[in-house]
């Protein structure tokens, strides 16, 4: 049954895909070819969808090539097939990280890293504010835009706080940003 066969070969896949992707793809071909699901210029056709579609490769190739083999169903299953491995390899190493966070040497060195970690958030956000505002890498211009944007976003995050009692979420920090920019760069 091709259900099966999808499955199986998926989860092979799926197990078995070191590297990436691009890593996956001889793997594959390997099982497409050897199913006589596809021909190799039809499964060339269907890579550079996968690699021009959003989303993993491996998974826009399972869910096209389950598609084509079983219809709806078969692409859920080739899908699934292929992120199960995935799934349970992250779910056993959450559940020994879970244990090892508990050890207090790795607490020392979570702490250790949590202000370098800010340092280079914090670096990086004023180095691009500054970047955008007066083009600091290139010849000095003040882009008035930048300016009004970044004093906007500013000023909303703060106001917000101030109002609410709780942080602006960062989903409507980029939200405001947009139509800020949309409204501004369009004038």
């Amino acid at each position: 049954m091709i259900y099966f066969a999808l499955l199986f070969s998926f989860f092979k896949i799926g197990c078995f895909a070191f590297g990436g992707a691009y890593g996956a793809i001889p793997l594959i071909r390997d099982e497409v070819l050897s199913h006589n699901w596809l021909t190799d210029e039809m499964l060339s056709y269907i890579i550079a969808v996968s690699e021009s579609s959003p989303g993993p490769i491996m998974v826009n190739l399972a869910t096209y090539i389950g598609t084509i083999q079983g219809g709806i169903l078969g692409a859920v299953i080739a899908t699934f097939a292929v992120v199960l491995p995935s799934f349970i390899i992250i779910l056993l190493i959450t559940i020994l990280l879970k244990t090892a966070l508990q050890n207090q040497y790795v607490q020392a060195v979570i702490r250790g890293l949590k202000p370098c970690i800010i340092g280079i958030v914090l670096a990086t956000g004023i180095y691009m504010t500054l970047n955008n505002c007066f083009g600091i890498i290139s010849a000095i211009t003040i882009s008035l835009q930048s300016i009004i944007i970044t004093i906007a976003l500013v000023v909303s995050m703060f106001g917000y706080k101030k109002l609410k009692n709780r942080k602006l979420s960062p989903i409507m920090l980029i939200i405001i940003a947009a139509f800020l920019g949309i409204g501004i760069y369009s004038i």
